[in-house]
């Protein structure tokens, strides 16, 4: 089993959700990243997403789109963030850890060498938000031959067909959009994501995170209800954003928030 399914199977026998924040690699330096790392960990975290810089993220909203600005400014790259999951592997060799982005730095290394150097950094599982299941097949077939996941974005139009085209190529889990539009936007309908739901899990195996507008632990207690762990992004990086020039706050506030995710999802508390 992958540190995944792994984990996964974990949190199931002890009746839990998986807590999964998202921070881009180099925002707001590079220095910044690898510490945060084993901070939300310590904070809860179950899976990390880590995401790659890219100059045209034509999913995310604002914010996170001004994250990899940030983090490009400092020359970052798909091989500094790979460097900087070794660096994370150090010291931490359970936590799951994750890389999101877009499938042009991925194509630009080249298929097989991204597989091989995603091994080499001890990467858990690999979403490429503009890689369909339909299009995947030499890429996830690659990852999966190095014990690394294909993950994939369903989003709240897909049809039991699509779910199921990604629950026979992916593994490690399925990533719900549980709204229309780009990262951080719009206003999360717990009912409708309850509703698209079922679907999901009448026509996959994999568990679900839920992701797209969870803001706070209200939220998070919300989805975690609904499905098997939840995704949090621009709620963080607006934390290290609001604070570039004071970053030891940055850091707290995340913690803070992820904290409080943490004991909501456990304890049924509605913060």
């Amino acid at each position: 089993m992958s540190r995944l399914a792994d984990k996964f199977a974990q949190l199931a026998d002890q009746g839990r959700k998986a807590l999964i924040p998202f921070i881009t690699a180099g925002d707001p330096n590079p220095d910044f990243t690898v510490p945060m790392l084993h901070a939300m960990v310590k904070a809860g975290a179950d899976i990390i997403e880590l995401g790659v810089p890219f100059s045209d993220p034509m999913a995310d909203g604002p914010v996170i789109q001004r994250a990899s600005e940030r983090a490009l400014a400092h020359k970052m790259s798909l091989r500094k963030t790979l460097a900087m999951a070794m660096a994370f592997r150090r010291t931490d060799t359970t936590t799951p850890l994750v890389l999101m982005g877009y499938l042009n730095p991925i194509e630009a290394m080249g298929y097989a060498d991204f597989a091989n150097a995603a091994q080499r950094a001890e990467i858990d599982g690999v979403l490429s938000v503009d890689l369909p299941p339909e299009e995947s097949e030499d890429c996830a077939r690659l990852l999966k031959e190095r014990g690394i996941d294909p993950i994939f974005l369903l989003a709240p139009n897909s049809g039991a067909e699509r779910i199921r085209k990604m629950d026979a190529i992916g593994s490690g889990y399925l990533y719900y959009v549980s709204l229309k539009g780009v990262t951080g936007a719009g206003h999360l309908d717990t009912a409708d994501v309850a509703a698209k739901l079922k679907t999901i899990k009448a026509n996959t195996r994999l568990p679900i995170g839920i992701g797209f507008g969870v803001k706070d632990a209200g939220t998070a207690k919300t989805l975690s209800a609904l499905g098997d762990g939840v995704v949090i992004g621009s709620a963080l990086i607006s934390k290290i954003e609001a604070n570039l020039d004071d970053l030891p706050r940055a850091k707290t506030e995340i913690i803070e928030l992820l904290t409080a995710m943490r004991s909501a999802m456990d304890n049924g508390e509605r913060l």
